[in-house]
């Protein structure tokens, strides 16, 4: 993992996937909407690999943030300066986050927005997506 989110580190990525998989698999990428997965570069370079298929989040999925940063917390508290020797060891440590996150952090999340509310959203967005086109 780099502590950079660049285009050429997006692009460093994107090279190692494609040496570590199959050639004949079809990749699909799910991605934000930072600017850094758009620049000419990584364009051009996805014209050349049409095995990568990108999807990317909504700009307002905000509990995708949150599940990112929940991750972002275990590595930090849990695994960045810590030591595992073994797989047992690891499982240990990440079960040992999780615990006391949820006995001492975790707050209880309630769903507001109604389902006409989210379908007409859907609706609107799907419509956009065929004017563009």
């Amino acid at each position: 993992m780099t502590q950079r989110h660049r285009a050429k580190e997006f692009l460093d990525f994107l090279r190692q996937i494609d040496r570590e998989t199959p050639k004949e698999q079809d990749l699909h990428l799910i991605l934000d909407n930072s600017s850094t997965h758009k620049t000419p570069e990584v364009k051009a370079w996805l014209e050349k690999h049409p095995r990568f298929k990108l999807h990317f989040t909504p700009t307002s999925a905000s509990w995708l943030n949150a599940v990112e940063g929940w991750f972002d917390q275990l590595e930090r508290r849990a695994l960045y300066r810590g030591i595992c020797t073994s797989f047992g060891e690891l499982k240990t440590a990440i079960r040992r986050f999780i615990q006391t996150h949820n006995e001492k952090l975790a707050k209880l999340f309630r769903w507001h927005k109604r389902a006409e509310s989210i379908m007409t959203s859907v609706t609107r967005a799907k419509l956009s997506v065929i004017d563009n086109k």
